[in-house]
């Protein structure tokens, strides 16, 4: 009995080291656009988690600078290094296709993560569905102006899907909802410089603006810098966010933002290493999956930041 105990034992660690090292053996690369905001940072972590719980070769690269020619490089490099493998979060949408087209060509399953890819065929997409989320960030934005008002909205890159899928969203949610109402649009490259000083030229062009929505939260806190540097009080401007991340929801416990079109931020993140994992070992994945989004109010906000987990990283209690 004892040997046949002694049997068993080993060729249980066997078989437990044999998946270990199948597992290992899967190699993910996760390309990220080079942001390094609050939103990327727990998209990011999120990704990172899932990897460490398969037990897969993670390797985690970046865009510097969101240059698209460094992103071109990094996912030819993955090529060469045959990869299993890859989840990218697309610095252009369109113009990172090339490569992804060859990536695919040569074998290589390609998710998409946060940003979609046109004019190229790709595994999977794992993100927020931008245009329903901005839907309902602008339909509320519209219970707070009538016809004739002015909003404000801070854009995100038009060169990328998710810029312009979050712009037509609020819009045909506003739009939907009350007619006539003057959008004055402060572009920006999902840059928070560029919102504060588009936001405050802006202001000084109509100061009466009754909200300012934003496409991320980034903007949202270049919104709050412009209003404070121009001698508004928070409040007197509604301002509608967009992500759910620690910093605009500290904003909205400041009494600073009264709205945000939440995503689930660290699941983004997870959800696209994990279908990239899926497809690695050749399982069938979704080509589109929606990680689902939340309308937070200050009347919900202390449950959204437990039930997300975003409440740890936040300074407000």
């Amino acid at each position: 009995m004892k040997l046949k105990s002694i049997v068993r034992s080993v060729a249980l660690a066997a078989a437990t080291t044999g998946l270990m090292a199948a597992a290992q053996a899967t190699t993910i690369a996760y390309i990220t656009n080079g942001n390094t905001n609050e939103g990327w940072t727990l998209i990011n972590g999120g990704a990172a988690s899932a990897a460490q719980k398969a037990g897969v070769k993670f390797i985690q690269l970046a865009a510097e600078k969101g240059e698209l020619s460094k992103q071109l490089a990094i996912v030819e490099d993955m090529i060469t290094r045959k990869v299993d493998a890859i989840a990218i979060a697309p610095v252009d949408s369109a113009g990172i296709a090339p490569a992804v087209n060859k990536a695919l060509k040569a074998g290589i399953p390609v998710v998409a993560v946060d940003t979609g890819i046109t004019g190229a065929d790709i595994t999977s997409y794992v993100a927020t569905d931008n245009i329903k989320a901005a839907n309902v960030q602008g339909a509320w934005a519209a219970t707070q102006v009538k016809s004739g008002d002015t909003v404000i909205y801070v854009t995100g890159d038009q060169g990328q899907s998710t810029g312009r899928e979050r712009k037509q969203g609020f819009l045909d949610g506003l739009n939907g909802k009350v007619k006539g109402v003057k959008v004055v649009e402060v572009p920006t490259a999902w840059d928070q410089t560029q919102a504060q000083n588009g936001v405050e030229a802006a202001l000084r062009a109509n100061p009466n603006a009754k909200v300012i929505a934003n496409a991320w939260d980034g903007g949202a806190l270049g919104a709050k810098a412009a209003m404070m540097s121009q001698g508004f009080k928070a409040g007197s401007i509604k301002i509608a966010g967009f992500d759910g991340s620690p910093g605009g929801l500290d904003m909205m416990k400041q009494g600073w933002q009264q709205a945000n079109a939440a995503q689930m931020l660290a699941k983004i993140g997870a959800v696209g290493v994990e279908t990239a994992i899926k497809a690695a070992k050749g399982e069938k994945v979704a080509k589109r999956i929606d990680t689902g989004s939340f309308l937070v109010l200050p009347s919900n906000v202390d449950q959204f930041a437990k039930d997300s987990g975003v409440g740890q990283f936040m300074k407000v209690k």
